[in-house]
C-alpha cells in the first residue's frame, strides 16, 4: 500500500511517471478543480468532512479515526495543520492517504506546478525555478519536485525566513546533486528564471504575525518591475488564493507573463494521476 505525505516518498521515475499520466488524464477531460471533481471524474464518489464534522485528535484520537474511517472508503485526502497529524494517520490507515496540505509540505500543489513547467518549456530538466517570498510549505515542496525533475530552485527571501537548517539538510542528503540556492536579492535571483513563482507572505496559523511579515516583505512583491528584470520568456506561478497588492501586484497576476490559473486548472488533472496510481497499487 501506498502513501503521499511528502515527494520524499517517490522517486524521480515515479515522478515523471505521474505526470506522464497527468498528461494523459488531461487530454481526456480539462473542467474542475478539486479531489472530490478528479474522483468524481474517474467513476468515484466522495465525502467531505470539515473541521468541525471531524476534528482530528480531538473528540478522539488520530489512530483511531484512522483505523475507523480506512472502512468507509478507498482513500483519504488530509488538509491539516501539522505535518505529524498525515504522518500519525498513515501509520494507522489501512487505506492510501494523500497530504492534502499540513503546516510543512504541500507536495500535490508541486506536482500540479512541475507538471505546468512540463507543458510550458518541454522538459523540466535544466529550468530554473525563483520562489520569491517566504520558505513555507509550498516552497519546500516545489523544491523537492524541482530535485525529481533536475530543475534549479532559488528562494529569494528576507532573513528569518529562509529554509529552516533541518529542511536543507535532509534536503541535501536525499539530492546531494541538486541545485538549491538561498538569497536575500529577488532582482538578482530573476536573471535567469524560467518560472517565477510567489506565494502568499502570511499562511494559516501565521494571522497574528501579518502586520511583521508585510514589513519584513515588502520588498519581495512580484510586480511589474521585478519582472521587468527576468528573461522575457520567464512566467509568472502562484499556488493561489492570491492577496493582491501584498506578495504580487494585480497587473502582474493578470499580465501577459502570468499562467497562474491553467497552474491552477492543473491541480485536478494530477490529482486524478495521484489517486489512480495510489488506489492501483
Amino acid at each position: 500500500m501506498r502513501h503521499f505525505l511528502t515527494l520524499l516518498d517517490l522517486t524521480p521515475d515515479e515522478v515523471r511517471s505521474l505526470l506522464e499520466e497527468t498528461a494523459r488524464l488531461k487530454a481526456g477531460l480539462r473542467r474542475g478543480d478539486s479531489f472530490e471533481a478528479a474522483m468524481g471524474q474517474m467513476g468515484g464518489s466522495s465525502i467531505f468532512l470539515s473541521a468541525t464534522d471531524g476534528p482530528l485528535g480531538q473528540r478522539e484520537p488520530v489512530p483511531d479515526f484512522a483505523r475507523v474511517l480506512s472502512h468507509y472508503c478507498d482513500a483519504v485526502v488530509l488538509r491539516v495543520f501539522r505535518q505529524a497529524t498525515v504522518e500519525e494517520f498513515a501509520q494507522h490507515s489501512s487505506v492510501p492517504v494523500v497530504n492534502g496540505l499540513s503546516d510543512y509540505y504541500h507536495p500535490c500543489q508541486a506536482l500540479a506546478d512541475l507538471f505546468t513547467v512540463q507543458e510550458l518549456f518541454g522538459e523540466v530538466r535544466g529550468r530554473t525555478v525563483v520562489f520569491i517570498g517566504d520558505g513555507n510549505n509550498v516552497a519546500r515542496s516545489v523544491a523537492e519536485c524541482c530535485a525529481h525533475l533536475g530543475a534549479c530552485f532559488v528562494l529569494a527571501a528576507p532573513d528569518g525566513y529562509r529554509f529552516d537548517s533541518a529542511f536543507v539538510g535532509q534536503f541535501r542528503g536525499r539530492f546531494p546533486k541538486a541545485e538549491l540556492t538561498q538569497t536575500s536579492d529577488p532582482i538578482g535571483a530573476v536573471a535567469s528564471a524560467d518560472v517565477i513563482y510567489t506565494d502568499v507572505w502570511t499562511s494559516m496559523g501565521q494571522e497574528a504575525e501579518h502586520k511583521e511579515r508585510l514589513k519584513r516583505f515588502a520588498g519581495f512583491q512580484v510586480n511589474a518591475d521585478l519582472l521587468a528584470r527576468a528573461p522575457a520568456h520567464a512566467k509568472l506561478m502562484h499556488c493561489l488564493p492570491a492577496h493582491r497588492g501584498e506578495e504580487v501586484s494585480a497587473d502582474a497576476i493578470d499580465g501577459p507573463r502570468s499562467v497562474v490559473f491553467e497552474q491552477a486548472a492543473n491541480r485536478m488533472h494530477v490529482q486524478k494521476a495521484l489517486l489512480k496510481w495510489l488506489m492501483t497499487a
